[in-house]
């Protein structure tokens, strides 16, 4: 018995809306400098990466865990920083003090946002 295309349009969008429901709204900031890290040492892990802040880092357990990323606004005058993509990135490093609730590689946040913002408004949600 096949499902209906209607209930499986029902589900789709059920998912969709839960998912966005889990997102943790925080802030992101961007660097440049990716090795050595406090996850890998000196092992290259790509450029669409990320440090975790003092609240997620949890004494590193955070380490290798990846989460999909959305800029949803400034947080100063740039007008409309956001591309309206949306980006998965690696834990990979700890950034104690770093200003935001995730450092993107500038590679991940110009995915997301104009670099010229420096910080941005996001929900991010973790995918494994």
């Amino acid at each position: 018995m096949a499902i209906p295309k209607s209930i499986l349009l029902i589900i789709g969008v059920m998912a969709a809306l839960f998912s966005i429901a889990l997102a943790t709204p925080g802030t992101a900031t961007f660097y440049t400098n990716y090795v050595p890290s406090a996850c890998y040492g000196n092992t290259p892990q790509g450029t669409i990466i990320a440090a975790a802040s003092d609240p997620l880092w949890n004494n590193g357990a955070i380490c290798g865990k990846t989460f999909n990323v959305t800029c949803t606004g400034p947080t100063n005058p740039v007008p409309h920083p956001c591309t309206g993509k949306s980006i998965v990135v690696k834990i990979v490093d700890h950034c104690p003090g770093c200003g935001g609730t995730l450092d993107l590689s500038k590679e991940a946040f110009s995915t997301i946002a104009n670099p010229v913002a420096g910080v941005i408004k996001i929900d991010y949600v973790q995918t494994s």
